[in-house]
This record gives structure tokens, C-alpha cells and sequence, in this order.
């Protein structure tokens, strides 16, 4: 990532490309072991509060918008879902996404 970074940069290209980072799910803040295994390396699925980022391409920068519990476990402000993240980046591109949408 950091090298398709520096090259946007390098080729002026960062300040009009919109930069999305994020992934399906999240990292739970703990590790949860069940007996099964001797070690358990990394931590489990969380689909409760995950990050996502989103950069350059005309969004306001420094700005961390919505949080999770005292634990990190649970998103409990500002939650924000898929559809409306999609229509922010749709709407940043200049594009209704209500025109993209067919039911």
C-alpha cells in the first residue's frame, strides 16, 4: 500500500484519487481460546466494530468519526453501514448512487 502511495504522489495523481483501506471484518480486542488448539496465534473475527479508512480525493482529512466501547469490542457511536460508506465515496466521485441502485 505504501508504494501505490508514493507512486500516486510522485505522479500527482494522491490529491484526485480516493484511497479506501478497510476489510470485511474486524479484530476482536482479545483472544479467544477454546482447547482445541495448544497456541493460539492472532485474534478472532469481529463483526461488531471494525475501522475503516478513507483518505485523500477531496475528504477532510484527520477527522476519526464514530468509536467502539471502553472494551473495543462493539461499535456504539456513530455506526455507519456499508450502504452509506459506498454512497459517501459515490457522492465524492460525483456520482448519485440512487441512480446506481436497483432493487
Amino acid at each position: 500500500m505504501g508504494a501505490l502511495l508514493e507512486d500516486l504522489k510522485a505522479s500527482r495523481l494522491l490529491k484526485e484519487t480516493v484511497v479506501i483501506i478497510g476489510g470485511e471484518f474486524g479484530r476482536t480486542p482479545s483472544v479467544e481460546v477454546s482447547g482445541l488448539v495448544r497456541v493460539q496465534n492472532g485474534r478472532g473475527h469481529n463483526n461488531h466494530g471494525f475501522s475503516t479508512l478513507v483518505a485523500v480525493g477531496g475528504f477532510k482529512g484527520g477527522l476519526a468519526y464514530g468509536s467502539t466501547d471502553d472494551f473495543g469490542f462493539k461499535a456504539v457511536e456513530n455506526r455507519v453501514h456499508p450502504h452509506d460508506l459506498h454512497a459517501t465515496v459515490l457522492h465524492q466521485l460525483g456520482l448519485d448512487h440512487k441512480k446506481l441502485t436497483y432493487r
